[in-house]
């Protein structure tokens, strides 16, 4: 257990370019993991190691790194992409770790993705520090920042180092002191009473004794941080290493281990029901561990990024992955480091590791090493609904089944992208949380699968669904030259609340249609749904009855009844007074001031309305609103025009709302085209 208490793991999340590269980078050199530094901009760190990273200087995924200090400290570090739309690579990382450091850009201030990843970190429960980078550039306002970090994400962000003269001012351990702030004495203070807060005994010893000395209060540090009762910041340059050292002094002295963090969110789920487990940070117990993500490598295919919970996981050790009954061997068990891996013999709780070459792997399961703890998961993330659509289709025919299948390897490693094939077109459709993330997608669909794709404009995920109740009927009756077929079925429609799915209840009696044809029925059913009526989008948010019908005794077969169903519930969605659904996204702008008015007025212009502002950094205005993604899709390009370049948005799903009936219209026009030629 002692090894343990040597372990941190910190996730490195913020907006792209507020230089978490850099900062690991940092971290690496201090320790003495690499002789020297690399830059961004030069294309060489340890994490950037992917072409088209290098390329386009940022992150494009999570990366995994550690180091170990002189003194046995031994430290995991995820690096994590910063761009709003690989938010689902950034997640995940709050799955494997102790601590969410969100690196702040002195000179841009508090961006979207630093207030999204402090709200993450904060509902999963992860310790939170801020850092505020490039302390060291011209013409910024840190005690400014310092108070908005406060305003925005409350008066437990204080501060454990302050600027002085070029370096930084530990404020913690020390209580006497300059900065450039002024006298370190009112920080000091204000971290003893933020942290003595929490144990009632410390209170009480700080009144009557006016001080206690910090080395006394880890129980308690550690207590308000789980609690986030305290949001350390602190102060750095990363690029010329000011404050790294000071970093490094922190991780080692006050950010959790494995013991003192608060504890996974593991759930047991059989059947309806669900109960909370607590696992046992004990490298002595059978294993729990958790593949918070999936890379997809033409050469080692799967390569699974654990975080170990429970027990020892070893090389060649059988495993168990989820609910499978077979079990797997893990061959290949590494640290990695950037692109390189190192092999390594074990990995105890609170370790980060990979395993590759095992096609079981899928992301979120549990590898475990005992029957019972099969039904054992995470509770689920939370992340965005992607959005954003193409259509996909390989350059040469008769390589569907390939795209689909290398595409279904690349969409696995995020959470955010989502793969369906289209009933209609036969089209292999993606879904993502942007232009960049798709544009990203096929990139490295095209340089490490060497597969080209043509694609088609972003396709709207409109929905269908209905407004009021109705009952269908259709009679199936075919006679060919031998057994015929026989199948008729009633049934009644009704509209749900918005999220409900479809419900299908059986309310069959009598036996007129026998219990063997009801899953046929019931597949007849949400085949129509998939399908949709009046536009040829999905049918959701309805309730389908079947409560009557006839079958024959020799002609009635499972096809017959499947073609019947699908032809009551057409039958009885037209009836219904049917509605086309289109998704509502929120929006958010950041936009130079001087451009508010223009940016309302675009969304205005466009069926969208604005919710409010808030304020970003000087100068700057994030517009807040709600509009139908088909309505965006020019977005950029006239903000762009609006604003000389100088303003970005980023969407999240809102939820869905009715189509103007005109624009229902020209929908179902064109699906009635398409069926007409169809038949």
């Amino acid at each position: 257990m002692a090894d343990l208490t040597r372990i941190r793991t910190l996730a490195l999340l913020g907006p792209t370019g507020s230089g978490k590269t850099t900062l690991a980078e940092s971290l690496l050199h201090a320790a003495g993991a690499i002789a020297q530094m690399g830059s961004v901009e030069r294309g060489n760190t340890v994490s950037d190691h992917e072409p088209l990273e290098r390329r386009m200087l940022h992150s494009l995924q999570s990366s995994l790194l550690h180091f170990e200090t002189q003194d046995g400290l031994r430290v995991h570090v995820i690096d994590t992409p910063g761009s709003p739309d690989f938010t689902g690579q950034a997640l995940p990382s709050l799955e494997a770790v102790e601590t969410a450091v969100v690196v702040i850009d002195a000179q841009r201030g508090i961006e979207l993705m630093a207030q999204r990843m402090m709200d993450a970190a904060k509902e999963r429960g992860r310790d939170r520090v801020i850092v505020i980078n490039k302390i060291d550039a011209p013409g910024i306002d840190l005690p400014g920042l310092l108070a908005q970090i406060q305003q925005t994400f409350g008066r437990e962000c204080l501060p454990l180092n302050l600027p002085n003269q070029g370096g930084v001012q530990d404020c913690f351990f020390a209580s006497q002191g300059s900065s450039d702030f002024g006298s370190v004495e009112a920080a000091h203070r204000a971290l003893v009473e933020q942290v003595v807060e929490v144990d009632a005994a410390f209170v009480d010893r700080y009144l009557n004794d006016g001080d206690v000395p910090a080395t006394e209060l880890h129980e308690p540090l550690e207590q308000a941080l789980r609690e986030g009762h305290l949001v350390p910041v602190l102060f750095m340059a990363a690029k010329s290493s000011v404050g790294v050292k000071e970093l490094l002094t922190v991780i080692d002295k006050l950010l959790p281990n494995p013991l003192e963090a608060n504890p996974p969110a593991f759930e047991r789920s059989e059947g309806d029901a669900t109960e909370l487990v607590r696992v046992k940070i004990d490298p002595t117990e059978h294993v729990l561990a958790h593949v918070f993500q999936v890379r997809a490598d033409p050469f080692l295919g799967k390569m699974g990024l654990l975080r170990v919970h429970q027990g020892t996981l070893t090389k060649n050790m059988q495993l168990y992955v989820g609910h499978g009954r077979k079990p797997v061997r893990v061959g290949h068990l590494f640290a990695l480091q950037g692109k390189t891996q190192v092999p390594i013999d074990k990995a105890v709780p609170g370790d980060l590791c990979a395993v590759a070459k095992l096609d079981e792997l899928h992301p979120d399961a549990v590898l475990h090493d005992a029957a019972e703890d099969e039904h054992l998961h995470l509770a689920p993330l939370k992340v965005p609904t992607p959005v954003h659509g193409l259509a996909l289709q390989p350059l040469r025919h008769g390589d569907e089944q390939r795209l689909w299948d290398v595409m279904h390897r690349l969409v696995e490693e995020d959470p955010c992208l989502k793969l369906e094939q289209s009933a209609q077109t036969h089209e292999t459709l993606v879904y993502g949380l942007g232009e960049l993330h798709l544009r990203v997608l096929l990139e490295r669909l095209k340089e490490t699968f060497k597969f080209e794709v043509k694609t088609q404009p972003p396709r709207i995920a409109y929905r269908e669904t209905i407004a009021t109740s109705a009952e269908g009927h259709h009679r199936h009756k075919k006679q060919t030259g031998g057994a015929g077929q026989f199948g008729e079925v009633y049934l009644r429609i009704e509209p749900l609340a918005r999220g409900e799915g479809i419900h299908f209840v059986d309310a069959v009696k009598g036996g007129v249609i026998p219990g063997q044809f009801m899953p046929a029925v019931e597949k007849g059913v949400r085949e129509a749904c998939s399908l949709g009526v009046v536009a040829g989008y999905p049918l959701v948010d309805v309730k389908v009855t079947v409560y009557d019908g006839k079958h024959h005794s020799v002609d009635s077969k499972e096809i017959a009844f499947v073609t019947a169903a699908k032809k009551a519930v057409q039958e009885a969605v037209k009836n219904a007074r049917p509605v086309v659904l289109e998704p509502i996204v929120s929006v958010e702008v950041l936009t130079p001031e001087s451009h508010v008015g223009d940016v309302s007025g675009d969304l205005s212009s466009h069926r969208g309305q604005v919710t409010g502002t808030r304020a970003s950094m000087p100068g700057q205005l994030v517009v807040q609103g709600l509009a139908p993604l088909a309505e965006l899709a020019a977005f950029q390009t006239r903000l762009n025009a609006m604003t000389s370049g100088q303003a970005n948005y980023t969407l999240a799903f809102s939820h869905y709302d009715p189509v103007p009936p005109n624009q229902q219209a020209q929908l179902a026009a064109g699906y009635k085209l398409k069926d007409d030629d169809a038949e």
